[in-house]
């Protein structure tokens, strides 16, 4: 039985900035789609989102609405101005009386709808935007990276409502798990022209890769072509000219189709460099203690982060993932308990809320005059892992053009801006890599090279994110935030965690009863367990000097890489240098194996 369309888009063509973005599109939403919006970051889906809301008129073409069918869109940045709260906000499109949809959204969203829009951030304000289209209940809903400022329990209530719910929807998201579960179809935006696939996003990488090669064969065989006919048209053409005119101009016409072919836009040219190997100890947290008020965000906490570990922070928005960070990394104190980092640090943070970013600056000026990267008398050369480069080669890597070199921060889409914050620390060399949010708006070229760089990195992975996929690919350890101070440590990722969540959760048998005592047989006293063994007293001993002598050799390494920095000291005092790289050899290797004996006894005492 066929569906009717909701939506009808009818060769579409829009240019910005004298680019086409779209040319001669055409798509068509029906009943019931429940649609993945896919492409590379820049390649136009939230414009053609846009467009598909009425909300940008196209240069060409036109948009079709049968008469009664709404069409909802979730507004990025929502003007809340003429409002005093967020569920006023919400509320504003529904019919009197039915405010109370709006409640029911917005336990699920977690949002608060008296909070007064004056104080509210840009999360709440996203969420507020999420719950009035919910609560609306459009015919179709076109949703934006609905999953942007979420954290796991909130996208797991709006994933349960929209499969249950009976409204076509149409999806950009970079959370591939949510898409996953939820799409049965695909729209994918390539180089202007939309593809549709009546599969899921669980089949798009599939139907990518294949579209690509088929591309790749056609070009192959009309590349040939070009060059028979060519060598024909130089090898014969003065003798035959005037019959073979209409040959000549096919080939004119061949080599005419392969130049107008788009060229596909290749992947970031992403690359991080570990700096100098970090201690095999790179954090160590006993007994932490923080709160803020009456808000507990750890409560006796313990951890351990060793060198090449990838260490996930989950759990609701507002638990204080991002203050654990910072009490880790020393940015921010504990209330108690102590956070001893190891040595040779060199940390690389990306940040959540991208506030190193100045939306003012140009792409250029952002570069050039970041501190780590400026290189000095040169305004158009940025410093990448210790070599001068010029800007704009640099930002093409990240996959900027020149254009967008020149043109404010501000104007990038949320995936662009990501990619730039990316480019920025990588440019340097580090051991210590600090990542919050860092999936936000990427797109999925993007993240599985991101993927593939953190798998290939020596150093060690700090993460917090709300995508499950990404964790269950980088991480090695996830520490849940709970609530109530309650932090606990799991081996694995998001998938890792679950199942032993739920194991731990899962009800104990009873025991079975004990065997009816024998009349004549007198009780016996149950066996101890054997206790484990502590230390001796040698290694308590051991244990408690190790810190000294770590702390000594940490100074003297110290002190000889600055020796050993003086550029000169090798042609001034030769024997001296040799000398002095000797014995940072020794120190460095005496150096693990104490941290290595130190994490030894460490384990065995508390055992």
């Amino acid at each position: 039985m066929a569906r009717a369309p909701l939506l009808q888009l009818t060769g579409i063509s829009l240019t910005f900035g004298g680019n086409p973005v779209f040319d001669g599109l055409d798509l068509t939403v029906q009943e019931g789609d429940r649609v993945a919006l896919v492409g590379r970051n820049g390649s136009g889906k939230s414009t053609l989102m846009k467009v598909m809301a009425g909300m940008v008129e196209p240069d060409q073409g036109s948009r079709v609405v049968p008469t009664g069918t709404r069409v909802g869109y979730m507004e990025q940045e929502p003007d809340l101005s003429a409002f005093a709260t967020l569920g006023a906000f919400a509320a504003s499109g529904l019919p009197e009386g039915e405010a109370y949809k709006v409640d029911v959204v917005a336990e699920g969203l977690k949002f608060r709808p008296d909070a007064p829009v004056s104080t509210a951030s840009g999360g709440e304000r996203r969420r507020a935007a999420l719950a009035k289209l919910l609560a609306e209940a459009p015919e179709l809903m076109l949703l934006d990276e609905p999953t942007n400022h979420l954290d796991i329990e909130a996208i797991g209530w709006l994933e349960n409502y929209l499969r249950d719910t009976r409204t076509a929807y149409v999806i950009i998201s970079h959370d591939r798990a949510f898409l996953r579960h939820l799409t049965r179809a695909t729209l994918w935006i390539d180089r202007g022209a939309v593809r549709r696939q009546e599969r899921g996003f669980e089949a798009f990488e599939d139907w990518r890769e294949q579209v690509w090669a088929e591309e790749d064969e056609a070009r192959h065989k009309l590349d040939r072509k070009i060059k028979a006919e060519a060598k024909w048209a130089v090898e014969g053409i003065s003798a035959r000219r005037k019959r073979n005119m209409g040959r000549v101009r096919a080939l004119q016409a061949l080599r005419a189709e392969r130049a107008g072919q788009i060229r596909r836009q290749g992947t970031a040219a992403m690359e991080l460099e570990s700096g100098t190997a970090s201690g095999k100890r790179v954090i160590e947290a006993k007994g932490l203690e923080k709160s803020f008020g009456a808000k507990a965000i750890v409560k006796g906490f313990d951890l351990r982060v060793l060198r090449g570990d990838r260490v996930a922070f989950v759990g609701p928005n507002g638990v204080g993932k991002t203050t654990l960070l910072k009490m880790l990394t020393g940015e921010i104190a504990p209330d108690a308990g102590s956070v001893s980092l190891g040595t040779n640090l060199e940390m690389a943070v990306f940040d959540q809320a991208r506030a190193t970013l100045d939306l003012s600056m140009t792409l250029w000026d952002g570069m050039v005059n970041d501190p780590d990267m400026r290189v000095s008398g040169r305004s158009d050369q940025v410093m990448v892992r210790g070599v001068p480069k010029h800007v704009v080669a640099y930002l093409k890597d990240f996959l900027f053009d020149e254009m967008q070199a020149r043109a404010p921060i501000g104007s990038l889409s949320g995936g662009e801006r990501a990619r730039l914050l990316l480019a920025r620390i990588m440019a340097k060399p580090s051991n210590l890599l600090v990542l919050d949010e860092p999936t936000n708006d990427l797109d999925v070229e993007t993240l599985d090279l991101l993927q593939d760089i953190l798998g290939e990195y020596d150093g060690t992975v700090l993460l917090v994110s709300h995508d499950r996929d990404f964790i269950d690919r980088v991480a090695t350890t996830t520490i849940a935030m709970e609530g109530d101070g309650r932090a606990t440590v799991y081996a694995g990722g998001w998938s890792d965690y679950q199942a032993q969540k739920a194991l731990s959760a899962a009800p104990v048998a009873p025991a079975p009863k004990p065997a009816a005592k024998k009349p004549d047989t007198p009780a016996q006293a149950p066996k101890e367990a054997p206790k484990k063994s502590g230390l001796s007293f040698t290694e308590k001993h051991r244990l408690e000097a190790l810190p000294g002598i770590i702390e000594k050799l940490e100074f003297e390494i110290r002190k000889l890489v600055d020796l050993l920095a003086d550029a000169e000291l090798f042609t001034r005092e030769p024997v001296k240098f040799k000398k002095a790289t000797e014995m940072l050899a020794e120190r460095q290797t005496a150096l693990e194996a104490a941290e290595e004996e130190w994490l030894a006894l460490e384990e065995k005492a508390g055992s």
